[in-house]
C-alpha cells in the first residue's frame, strides 16, 4: 500500500514539472493570471490550479495560397511562404492580447499587407527583377503592424506566380522576340567583324603588293637575272641558254 503511494504521489510531482526545450518559450497560467515567461529549464506547476502554455520561438513558416491584384487590375494567382517568429519576451503579452491562434492574426495582416503592395505593381513585375522588391515591401508593411505584437516577419517568399493565360502568352511572345532579336544582332555584328577582317586582309595584301613593286628596280632584277644564271651554270642537266643578256631566257634541256 505504501508503494502505491508513493508512486502516486511521484507520478504527481513528475506530472507537474513542464519542461521547456530550445526553441519554444513557457509560460504558466495560474488561475488566469499568466507569469513571466522562461525560455528553458523547467517550470512546476499545480496541475489542479495551473498549466504552462509552449510556444514557438523558432522560425515558423505558413503557407498561403492568394489570389494577388495588380496595377492593371488583373487576379494574379501565388503560392506565398511567410517565414515568421516569436519575440520571446512577448510572449505573454501574445497570450494575453492574441491568443494561441495568432496565426490567424499573420495571415489576415499578410492578406492585407500583399493586396497594398502588389497593387502598385504590374503582373509582369511579379516575374521579373521587382519580385524581390514586393516580397521586401510586403514583410516591411507586415513589421510596421506585427512587431509591436511580439512577431517579426523574417521574409516572404513568392514560391510560384499564375499570370493570367493571355499576359502569359504575351510576355513569352516578348521574350521569344527578343532573343531573335539579340540573335540577329549577335549575327550581323558578326558579319560586320568578318567584312572589317576581309577589308584588312585585303589592304594587307594590296600594300605588300605595292611594297613589292617599288622595290623592284631595274638594279635588283638584273642581279636576280645573274643568280639564276650562275645557279643553271652549275647543274649538272644539259641544257641550252638563249638570250641577249638583257631579255627573259629560254631554256631547253
Amino acid at each position: 500500500m505504501r508503494k502505491i503511494v508513493v508512486l502516486s504521489v511521484a507520478g504527481m510531482v513528475l506530472a507537474s514539472c513542464a519542461v521547456i526545450r530550445p526553441g519554444e518559450v513557457g509560460v504558466k497560467s495560474k488561475l488566469g493570471k499568466l507569469s513571466e515567461p522562461k525560455q528553458s529549464g523547467s517550470i512546476p506547476y499545480n496541475i489542479f490550479t495551473s498549466r504552462v502554455i509552449k510556444i514557438p520561438t523558432r522560425t515558423t513558416n505558413i503557407e498561403v495560397l492568394i489570389n494577388l491584384p495588380s496595377k492593371e487590375g488583373l487576379t494574379i494567382k501565388s503560392e506565398i511562404s511567410i517565414l515568421y517568429k516569436i519575440y520571446p519576451k512577448m510572449a505573454k503579452q501574445i497570450i494575453d492580447e492574441v491568443g494561441l491562434d495568432y496565426e490567424q492574426i499573420i495571415t489576415a495582416v499578410f492578406r492585407s499587407a500583399s493586396a497594398d503592395v502588389t497593387s502598385k505593381f504590374y503582373a509582369k513585375d511579379m516575374h521579373s527583377g521587382e519580385r524581390d522588391k514586393i516580397e521586401k515591401d510586403i514583410a516591411a508593411k507586415m513589421n510596421t503592424i506585427l512587431n509591436e505584437r511580439g512577431f517579426e516577419v523574417e521574409a516572404v517568399l513568392m514560391k510560384s506566380i499564375t499570370l493570367p493565360s493571355g499576359l502569359a502568352n504575351a510576355i513569352e511572345a516578348k521574350l521569344e522576340a527578343e532573343q531573335t532579336a539579340q540573335r540577329m544582332e549577335f549575327v550581323l555584328l558578326s558579319e560586320q567583324k568578318e567584312a572589317e577582317r576581309k577589308l584588312i586582309e585585303a589592304k594587307g595584301t594590296r600594300d605588300a603588293q605595292l611594297v613589292l613593286s617599288e622595290g623592284l628596280t631595274e638594279s635588283i632584277l638584273r642581279l636576280r637575272h645573274i643568280e639564276m644564271m650562275n645557279e643553271l651554270s652549275r647543274s649538272p642537266n644539259a641544257k641550252v641558254i638563249v638570250t641577249n643578256g638583257e631579255t627573259n631566257m629560254m631554256i631547253n634541256e
